[in-house]
């Protein structure tokens, strides 16, 4: 293991250098670009997120676009390429050839998330596919929990008709400047946890209440 990721590795156990401790007070909310449905098979193409900061007392959730991260990763442009994947999240072969490695794009996300709990619409999706790019990275697996804003969604709003989330969106009237596009997408993200957030305030004051208000998810029966 190399002394850069040593550093890495200790400053994400937290400053008591044992059991890793999320940080309560900066989460982020992330989406990933890739070649295809397949997080154990398929690429990892971008990686982008933003921080939100809860606000218990006041009920409310900040976004803060300023801290925010985003990385196209390098990919060869002899390499094969779907076209129709590409005119999808529109990072085309000359943009990927031109990206970071995925060493460094890695290392760099994993800088940037610190000991943050990371939140995405379909988590496991992206969770899978970026501790799959870990490994071939070489890095270990971060300790950051991790959690679905869908489930949050359905058990908060347990009487919408919303499955995907373009779903969600049109039901709260959220507008994304570029779809499928992954900064744009974790923004929308974002703010529709922004839209929830007053629901999820009333029933939770932690991050760990949170996770156990999703977890209520599985016992729904939704129409």
């Amino acid at each position: 293991m190399s002394d850069l990721w040593q550093r890495l590795a200790g400053w994400l156990r937290g400053h008591g250098g044992g059991a890793f401790v999320a940080n309560p007070q900066r989460w982020v909310v992330l989406d990933c670009e890739t070649s295809g449905l397949n997080p154990m098979r398929d690429h990892l193409l971008a990686i982008a997120a933003v921080a939100v900061q809860p606000d218990w007392a006041a009920g409310r959730l900040r976004i803060v676009p300023a801290d925010s991260f985003e990385v196209v990763v390098a990919r060869s442009a002899s390499g094969e390429h779907d076209r129709g994947n590409i005119l999808l999240h529109g990072i085309g072969v000359q943009a990927q050839a031109q990206g970071v490695p995925l060493v460094d794009a890695i290392h760099g996300w994993l800088v940037w998330l610190g000991a943050s709990p990371v939140l995405a619409f379909h988590s496991g999706f992206d969770e899978a596919l970026l501790l799959r790019h870990c490994k071939l990275a070489g890095m270990p697996k971060p300790p950051n929990p991790w959690l679905d804003i869908e489930h949050l969604c359905e058990v908060t709003h347990e009487r919408v008709l919303a499955k995907t989330l373009d779903d969600w969106m049109a039901h709260f009237d959220i507008h994304c400047a570029q779809r499928h596009r992954a900064a744009a997408d974790a923004y929308a993200e974002a703010e529709l946890l922004q839209r929830i957030w007053p629901d999820i305030a009333r029933q939770a004051g932690s991050f760990a209440d949170v996770q156990r208000l999703a977890e209520i998810r599985q016992w729904l029966v939704r129409p």
